[in-house]
């Protein structure tokens, strides 16, 4: 029977229907065993990896701390189960990056166990779990796009830009020149007279 390439909610009998786990930017590969975040592959030791499978089988449940015991050493050994339950914990907090304060993916239940707060995803695929947000952000940047284009000149819309710019001021010149020649040369102002001012005016802006 082939096995499923979509992505499936885990459960306690279904992390073994796909070879790739995947939780925000972590991708566990239980064939080789391996935890990659980004890419960048964690070194986790094998009782730490083996109670983040015990959270991943229950995410959103309560992994009571009998059940890391029992999961993690033989019932015929002897140790302080509880520090050793802790410092596990701790260790696989400080992997993923996790507080217990502020909890991203892991969560202590007072005096019952710990809890997964992320829904991971099982599938066959090695695709990154970070695939959904990568399309997010090119959707974004396309649609940045046209507004980064409507604001890009080429040197031409420059020059021209800057042309109209000139003529705006040159009128503005020449209409403040004519204004105050005619204010005081008010019986002197004939066609020809005009006429000259507005070349003396012309050529000492165009010069």
């Amino acid at each position: 029977m082939q096995e499923p390439d979509n992505p499936t909610i885990p459960g306690p009998s279904l992390l073994s229907s796909g070879r790739y786990i995947h939780f925000g930017p972590f991708r566990i590969d239980q064939q080789r065993q391996e935890v990659t975040r980004n890419g960048t592959r964690l070194k986790l030791q094998g009782k730490v990896y083996q109670t983040l499978l015990t959270l991943l089988e229950k995410p959103g449940e309560v992994v009571t701390r009998e059940e890391l015991r029992s999961r993690l050493w033989p019932a015929d050994t002897h140790v302080n189960y509880d520090a050793n339950v802790n410092t596990t914990v701790n260790k696989l907090r400080i992997a993923l990056g996790d507080s217990s304060d502020k909890p991203l993916y892991v969560e202590t239940i007072p005096r019952k166990g710990y809890s997964l707060l992320v829904q991971p995803e099982i599938s066959n695929r090695v695709g990154n779990s970070h695939a959904p947000q990568n399309g997010a952000h090119r959707a974004e940047r396309e649609a940045s796009a046209p507004r980064a284009e409507f604001f890009k000149f080429s040197k031409s819309d420059v020059w021209v830009v800057l042309g109209a710019i000139v003529l705006i001021l040159t009128g503005m010149l020449l209409g403040a020149g004519i204004m105050r020649f005619w204010m005081s040369h008010p019986s002197a102002v004939s066609i020809h007279s005009l006429a000259l001012v507005i070349l003396r005016l012309l050529e000492k802006v165009l010069l």
